[in-house]
């Protein structure tokens, strides 16, 4: 690891540290109804005005049922927006309608907070589609994440209760609180380096002199043409004039991070200038990523009454998150060892000099961008600042397992921390039985329901990667996305539909998703990957809610020091271990040895 790394995490980290605690605080008078009294007076008129009552709780069935209705008609209104963006205002560019595959997709995406993105968003979407679709749904899909982790965080904190809030209640406090105050100062600052936020067209330049290049020659369905030995056939190209892509970014920007959305308004989402203009705001988008899922675990704490449980949660997360962006960093520091054969002087580094910058911004460089891939992997971000798909094998392996293991270091907003709870329920409750403990988490006791929906929760995410993977290794429609072949290949469709299931969004970009296949079998593993852990975690939270409080025996195991930390980790390094090793020695293992053999 390099000095420019290590003063980066260190940076980002106390940066982290210092805003967690007053924001996390904040967050719990969010959970407990603890704000001015002109304000809830004001909220209570506007959500009975929308039919909704603001003084009565919901069981944990009526809030899921509530949340499920409510983003269902999300994904409806959000696919109608792309399937009339032609007859619509607001679209300076004359952009046709989306088609229905593609737009059943997107709708389901950014519903789902995965904000997977199969088209391109300068010369597919239109500004309204993008401000009144999209970015709206930024706000929501955040929103609803964080009315879990609060409804939870209840069911662990009420004694004896037949309720854990109200999620119209709680949807509206996180929007207009939290969400909108955050994303309006991000904002203004992405937009003070130079972030655009217009509504006007896109502006045509002339060059200052014509540029002359090559291209991959594509057939009338888009696909790379090639040679006889594999390799892209090239036609000449040149251009006179650039297009530069003017649009309301900023504002999407902030809540795509924030909220840990990750879908960019551009294609080349925040490896664009225009969306990551410098080495600061890259900081800042990384920062923004992180704040609130780490936040979050210190609202845990205070709400519970035990401040170590969330700081405990907390340690543990940013140990996974420390260790993974040292990997990835060292990864492609190394770089690729077959350029050593280019070099006349065999006796020099058998690494590629400098590391590996193919895919990256020169303007962020290796150890920036190895942070941004580690943490936008690690919280269900899917914003990007560099091509995955350039990456080493195991430089490409980090941001997988990232997702693999739940995406709980720390975790997308809200479901960083539901997920996280989850697996300290299963570690407490193997944990017990291996020395014979009374399986409690901070004085409840956990029995069978709680941890049939644990395994439900933990479960459902690799079920859909693994099957979704094999079908698309053994269909002749999932195959013919692929712009490589081997074990490379195989990591693009594995990388596909981790993102997918685990909600992140980012992509290998190798993989020509844009399909009626991939755009239907990804909708399904965003879906259900999203909502069947969200039913679970709120299924615990109302069973923990019933539940009277235990006090302290010896017979309980402690979950706030060293020891339980360590347990924290080896659950969730355990789970994902068993399940994805070897889907991962088919792909990014095996083209590393295979990269490190011919070398």
């Amino acid at each position: 690891m390099t000095p420019s790394f290590i003063v980066l995490l260190l940076a980002l980290f106390a940066a982290l540290a210092l805003a967690a605690r007053p924001l996390g605080t904040y967050m719990a008078a969010l959970v407990e109804g603890r704000l001015p009294q002109v304000l809830l007076r004001a909220e209570s008129a506007l959500l009975r005005l929308a039919g909704a009552d603001p003084e009565r709780e919901m069981g944990w069935r009526s809030y899921a049922l509530a949340l499920l209705l409510f983003n269902l008609l999300g994904v409806l209104t959000l696919y109608a927006l792309q399937r009339l963006q032609g007859m619509l205002p607001l679209n300076p560019q004359h952009f046709g309608a989306i088609t229905p595959d593609s737009a059943l997709n997107s709708a389901v995406s950014f519903v789902t907070n995965t904000n997977w993105q199969g088209y391109s968003g300068e010369s597919a979407m239109g500004n309204l589609v993008q401000m009144l679709g999209f970015t709206v749904q930024n706000f929501l899909s955040a929103a609803t994440g964080i009315a879990v982790a609060f409804a939870l965080i209840r069911g662990f904190a009420r004694r004896n209760s037949a309720s854990i809030g109200n999620f119209w209640v709680d949807l509206t406090r996180i929007t207009t609180y939290l969400l909108l105050p955050l994303s309006f100062v991000i904002a203004l600052i992405l937009g003070s380096q130079g972030v655009p936020q217009t509504l006007q067209a896109d502006r045509s330049v002339t060059l200052r002199s014509p540029v002359s290049f090559q291209v991959p020659k594509t057939d009338a369905h888009g696909k790379v043409i090639k040679d006889a030995h594999g390799n892209p056939v090239m036609v000449a190209s040149s251009a006179a004039q650039q297009t530069l892509p003017m649009g309301p970014v900023a504002s999407q920007e902030a809540i795509k991070e924030l909220g840990t959305n990750g879908g960019g308004f551009y294609n080349a989402n925040s490896a664009h200038p225009y969306e990551n203009p410098n080495a600061w705001t890259n900081l800042l988008e990384i920062f923004c990523l992180l704040l609130i899922s780490a936040a979050l675990c210190h609202t845990f704490g205070l709400v519970i009454g035990d401040r170590r449980q969330g700081w405990a949660l907390l340690i543990a997360m940013a140990l996974m998150l420390a260790v993974a962006m040292g990997f990835e960093a060292h990864f492609e520091q190394q770089g690729n060892p077959l350029f050593a054969s280019l070099h006349v002087d065999q006796s020099a580094s058998p690494a590629q000099a400098g590391g590996n910058m193919e895919g990256k911004e020169t303007r962020f460089g290796i150890a920036s961008t190895a942070i941004f891939t580690a943490a936008t992997t690690a919280t269900s971000t899917g914003a990007v600042d560099s091509m995955l798909d350039s990456n080493t094998p195991l430089g490409g392996m980090v941001p997988m397992i990232l997702m693999q293991l739940g995406e709980v270091a720390p975790g997308g907003v809200g479901t960083g921390l539901y997920g996280m709870l989850l697996v300290a329920l299963m570690a407490v409750f193997v944990g017990g039985l291996m020395i014979g403990r009374t399986p409690e988490y901070v004085g409840k006791k956990i029995e069978s329901f709680e941890m049939k929906m644990v395994s439900l929760g933990l479960l459902i995410s690799p079920l859909l990667v693994l099957l979704g993977t094999a079908i698309a290794a053994v269909s002749s429609a999932g195959l013919a996305g692929l712009s490589n072949p081997g074990a490379h290949g195989f990591s693009e469709m594995l990388y596909a539909f981790t993102s997918a299931s685990n909600n992140n969004g980012s992509a290998f970009a190798g993989l020509n998703a844009n399909t009626p296949f991939y755009n239907l079998s990804l909708a399904i593993a965003m879906w259900f990957g999203r909502f069947v852990s969200i039913v679970a975690a709120l299924a615990v939270a109302g069973s923990m809610a019933a539940k009277k409080r235990l006090a302290e025996s010896s017979g309980t195991m402690p979950t706030q020091g060293g020891l339980f930390i360590g347990l924290l980790i080896g659950t969730v390094l355990l789970v994902a271990a068993l399940t994805f090793l070897p889907a991962l020695a088919l792909g990014p293992i095996a083209e590393h040895l295979m990269l490190w053999g011919a070398h």
